[in-house]
């Protein structure tokens, strides 16, 4: 008997066929949202006049860096007014007290807006990468908030700014195991509990970047009744040669761990996104030209440059993007979630529009994600 093997179009490239896999009732869906900042902001000028920061290098760093304002906790005044630079241990004390004052307020703001109760909470994945502590930032949110000590937990620690989507990864994948249970992940990050004040231009660039910010989302699975979002896939990129470009490592000189980004991480990035996205994109039937949103990460002006060139991506793609960078400044994990809270707020996205998450950070790394309403 001749077995004849038909050579017909993979089912997803088909004119009017869904996409392949897309349609599941099971996908994960985030259905809510919470932020929380510190109290004090500070812009990009109040800065460099608070620190009396003259070299006309650095400040430009700063004032070129197409961010506003920044969420920061600076460093206590001594008795001549000027910032008393703090030791190791008192930087960790700071990332401690912080982080469970934004994680307490994103989680308390992501289930006022969802609708849900503490008790709902089934599983809490809390990220960071501005502090070790052990127990961890969920063992601390869930003894803070009174919730059930049997809820499930994960800490994803040191991971850097794209470990947002790597946990988002883990929360569905608990979500569809776990059907119509509450998961919620926190990204949480005291950014002022991770800054070297050594006048160089190295730790400038750095100090310019950052803030403080925490922002929380809920995520049920095989509820199609609930509103929000499907989480359909997830696709990531290890640039290997590219693993010492960014990094927070300890600095002997200053006797406290150090963020360092290379000058050519940007160029690095951006060459690499096509590959991620296609790797994304791949198997579901969808081209670029399909995904009405972009969210990415808020890595800074040239990053965003960058990924928008090498994508083919519009100003009007990038403007929560760029408009989270103006007024927060790069919040590490968090960042993505900021410009998801304002593509809600804006009321834009309607059914059946695809939408792509994309983060970036050590390692070096792409992280993406597909989402539809």
């Amino acid at each position: 008997m001749t077995t004849t093997t038909l050579g017909l179009p993979h089912p997803g490239v088909l004119a009017g066929a869904p996409p392949i896999g897309l349609d599941s009732v099971a996908a994960a869906r985030i259905t809510g949202i919470g932020t929380a900042v510190p109290p004090t902001s500070y812009s990009q000028r109040e800065v460099l006049d608070i620190f009396g920061i003259e070299d006309q290098r650095i400040r430009s760093v700063f004032l070129n860096s197409a961010i506003d304002r920044r969420y920061l906790t600076l460093p206590p005044e001594g008795p001549d007014g000027t910032r008393i630079m703090e030791v190791q241990g008192e930087l960790l004390a700071k990332h401690k007290a912080q982080g469970i004052d934004m994680g307490v307020r994103a989680v308390q703001e992501c289930l006022k807006n969802a609708g849900r109760d503490l008790d709902d909470i089934g599983y809490l994945c809390c990220v960071t990468s501005t502090g070790f502590l052990t127990p961890g930032l969920s063992a601390l949110i869930i003894k803070e908030l009174g919730i059930d000590p049997g809820c499930s937990r994960l800490d994803v620690v040191g991971m850097g700014c794209n470990a947002g989507l790597n946990a988002l990864n883990a929360v569905a994948g608990w979500a569809r195991a776990h059907p119509g249970k509450l998961a919620v992940m926190v990204c949480d990050e005291s950014c002022s509990a991770a800054y070297v004040f050594d006048g160089t231009m190295r730790t400038s660039v750095v100090n310019s970047l950052f803030g403080d910010g925490a922002a929380a989302i809920a995520v049920v699975a095989g509820d199609d009744t609930v509103p929000g979002p499907r989480l359909l896939k997830f696709a990531s990129h290890i640039i290997t040669d590219a693993l010492d470009a960014m990094r927070y490592d300890w600095d002997p000189a200053q006797d406290r761990f150090s963020f360092y980004l290379d000058p050519q991480v940007p160029y690095v990035v951006g060459a690499n996104a096509e590959t991620v996205i296609g790797r994304l994109l791949a198997g579901t039937g969808l081209r670029r030209t399909d995904i009405g949103h972009w969210l990415v990460h808020s890595g800074g002006k040239k990053v965003i440059d960058s990924v928008m060139v090498n994508l083919g991506l519009t100003r009007h793609d990038v403007r929560h993007t760029t408009g989270v960078l103006r007024d927060y400044g790069n919040l590490s994990s968090g960042s993505f979630l900021f410009s998801y809270q304002r593509l809600l707020d804006e009321g834009v996205a309607n059914p059946g529009e695809y939408c792509v998450l994309m983060t970036m950070g050590p390692g070096s790394t792409i992280e993406t994600a597909l989402v539809r309403w």
